[in-house]
């Protein structure tokens, strides 16, 4: 990675206990104004942050391993993402693409063709969020195809819409009471390694046996001539940071496209450089027919897109996309100037290095302490999942307690999964070898901990 110059000290520095007092007067405040149900997982408030480090409202610096869900990849205050985001709005913040174009538009559109996997003409559309992108190539996909159905994934995580909370598998909290939901949306099995059942032999259910199974539900259930899309996370997030058995997703793409059905690649989580590429499909060479794209596209700033085939973008009937502020061109100017830093400074390459360095340490803890059932991951987006000793019964009790224990320490840390027991690392991209190592040694104090204390228990 190119030398980054940042703006403030990248060191963990506690000076109050947390949540410090400015934070707890802002709760207090928060109570009385906002609605109950939105909720933060870290009870302290942001007042100024930057590379790997999150300064809270009472002063004290946190090292963020979480990138505000894997949106600030290039940092939460990148000096050219925060210039082109001065000059664009000193000219102007909005027109609405739909009745004054502009050029920064066209130009994230051309930047995205280029990137995301394939050759062939692609077309783009912009929108504010990843549910839009996703609700969006649904809609694509099914008057390209002139079929209904949605095929999705256990596991799977795809927004909070009415038609993105059907293809969404958690039901709490994302889903729980807001239905009815759309209908023609429906589920099959993913791959799972750590929890799949094994073959009669002992053997680990291979990628092209899960996508077998996965593709005789459809077949059996569904009717693959009913299929408009499939859409899947290459690497699910909300789900468990789950990196599908290899294999898996070239079957399901290769059944796809033999069946004219439109292979959706919800990369809003995993996409530009978070996986060590600029996208988790071209680690195993897919080529999906849509991409969904959001979070770490815009440096933080709200945009989203589809893009795709241009045969299918196109096949939708004028003004039938779009949005009041889709592709605003704020937000434009900051995705273009994202997207340039994350070549300048090789972010993907980045990522890999985090993983190197991660990887080697989680497992190590993972040899010391029988509460991690699995280490896995790809680039830095990396997770452990917890478990009961000696089981692989899904232990959430633990996952919390660990990320309670490194916040008391200055340390942010995101849980996840289907079973709400697992542990993810998103660190910003540009996060530096000494901050990370000391988060990572913090997590680890946290684990060991944590495990002592089950081992201690009364059984």
């Amino acid at each position: 990675m190119s030398e980054i110059a940042y703006r403030i000290p990248q060191q963990r520095r506690l000076v109050t206990d947390l949540p410090g007092p400015r934070s707890v007067e802002l709760t207090e405040r928060r109570r009385n104004a906002v609605g109950a149900g939105v909720m933060s997982s870290v009870p302290v408030y942001t007042a100024d942050a930057d590379g790997g480090i999150i300064i809270d409202v009472d002063g004290n610096s946190l090292v963020d391993l979480g990138s505000g869900i894997a949106v600030t990849s290039v940092g939460a205050s990148d000096p050219a993402v925060v210039k082109a985001i001065q000059e664009q709005a000193a000219h102007f913040t909005h027109t609405c693409f739909m009745v004054t174009p502009y050029e920064g538009y066209i130009a994230v559109a051309e930047k995205l063709a280029e990137l995301t996997p394939g050759d062939h003409a692609k077309r783009t559309v912009l929108f504010n969020s990843g549910a839009e992108a996703v609700e969006n190539a649904v809609k694509i996909a099914r008057v390209a195809t002139g079929r209904k159905t949605v095929v999705v994934f256990d596991h799977g995580y795809h927004g909070r819409t009415n038609l993105t909370m059907a293809m969404t598998a958690k039901n709490k909290p994302y889903k729980e009471g807001f239905g009815p939901f759309a209908a023609d949306v429906h589920r099959v099995a993913a791959s799972y390694p750590f929890r799949d059942d094994l073959n009669h032999d002992g053997t680990p259910i291979s990628g092209p046996q899960a996508a077998q199974r996965a593709i005789m539900q459809i077949d059996k259930q569904i009717g693959t001539h009913n299929v408009a899309a499939i859409v899947i996370e290459p690497i699910q997030g909300e789900g468990g940071f789950i990196v599908p058995a290899r294999g898996f997703l070239p079957a399901l793409a290769d059944w796809a496209k033999a069946h004219g059905i439109v292979f959706v690649a919800d990369e809003v989580q995993t996409g530009l450089a978070r996986t060590g590429r600029w996208f988790a499909c071209d680690d195993e060479g897919v080529v999906p027919d849509l991409v969904t794209i959001a979070k770490g596209v815009a440096g933080g700033m709200p945009l989203a897109a589809v893009t795709g085939r241009a045969d299918l973008i196109d096949a939708v009937h004028g003004g039938g996309l779009g949005g009041t502020y889709g592709g605003n061109p704020v937000a434009c100017a900051a995705a273009l100037a994202t997207m340039e830093r994350m070549e300048e400074l090789d972010l993907c390459g980045r990522a890999r290095h985090i993983e190197q360095i991660a990887t080697e340490r989680l497992r190590a803890l993972a040899d010391e302490v029988d509460v991690i059932g699995e280490v896995r991951g790809r680039g830095a987006m990396l997770a452990i999942e917890l478990v009961l000793p000696g089981t692989r019964e899904p232990n959430p009790e633990a996952a919390a307690a660990i990320a309670a224990r490194a916040l008391a320490e200055g340390v942010i840390l995101l849980t996840c999964g289907t079973y709400g027991n697992v542990i993810r690392l998103l660190p910003p991209l540009v996060i530096s070898d000494d901050l990370l190592l000391d988060g990572l040694e913090v997590l680890g104090d946290a684990v060991r901990a944590v495990a002592g204390a089950l081992v201690g228990a009364p059984q």
